[in-house]
């Protein structure tokens, strides 16, 4: 059975989350009500815009069971304004984050959107290519956040000029880019295989979640 992947759907990139997730053979499901959180594997924050994605998330009841599930071990992956929403210290953002992840992120921290950027970088924990090789990843940052702290043994799998980019804190994922934005799949096989395969997912989070809200 393929892996069934939620993608918050409220706000953001989440239409192409789910177009990277189905060419790699995974179910996507959209997610704007709680009760299709039910029988997820893992899910998805996109990017977006983090103040509206928080209150998003309070105004259709999903703040608490999403938080409830991740707290209970299902794999979550949040990028750009989706790691926002993960980290537990957010100055500025007006809504609570979903405070699972220890870290402090700044938001907009390389300015405005015509200051965005893409750049290639090394990512020794990606799988390799179809062809065997691994290539740097070709980053994509839109009004990207920073993260400026990690506590509490949270892993860094990508950095861009020694600040990390990219990381893992048990069964969460925070990508401060846009990897739905390229061809290159690798971060979408990353949480698919590396995270979400590995993950007792289902019967843990749901009973943490109450099953169907």
């Amino acid at each position: 059975m393929p892996p069934t992947i939620g993608v918050l759907a409220l706000q953001g990139d989440f239409h192409e989350h789910a177009v990277s997730l189905r060419a790699l053979g995974a179910v996507a499901r959209e997610i704007r009500k709680p009760e299709q959180l039910h029988g997820l594997d893992g899910l998805i924050i996109p990017g977006g815009e983090s103040t509206t994605i928080a209150r998003l998330l309070l105004a259709y009841d999903l703040h608490a069971p999403v938080r409830e599930r991740g707290a209970a071990g299902l794999p979550i992956w949040g990028t750009c304004a989706g790691a926002i929403l993960l980290a537990d210290d957010v100055p500025g953002l007006d809504r609570p984050p979903l405070a699972l992840l220890p870290m402090t992120v700044e938001r907009n921290a390389y300015g405005r959107q015509v200051d965005s950027f893409e750049t290639d970088l090394e990512a020794p924990a990606l799988p390799p290519t179809p062809a065997g090789t691994r290539p740097p990843y070709h980053a994509i940052f839109i009004r990207a956040p920073r993260i400026r702290a990690l506590r509490g043994g949270v892993d860094v799998l990508m950095a861009h000029e020694a600040e990390p980019v990219a990381v893992r804190y048990r069964s969460l994922l925070a990508t401060t880019f846009h990897p739905e934005l390229t061809p290159d799949h690798r971060w979408h096989r990353y949480f698919l295989e590396t995270i979400v395969a590995a993950s007792p997912a289902g019967a843990a989070a749901e009973a943490a979640g109450g099953g169907a809200a």
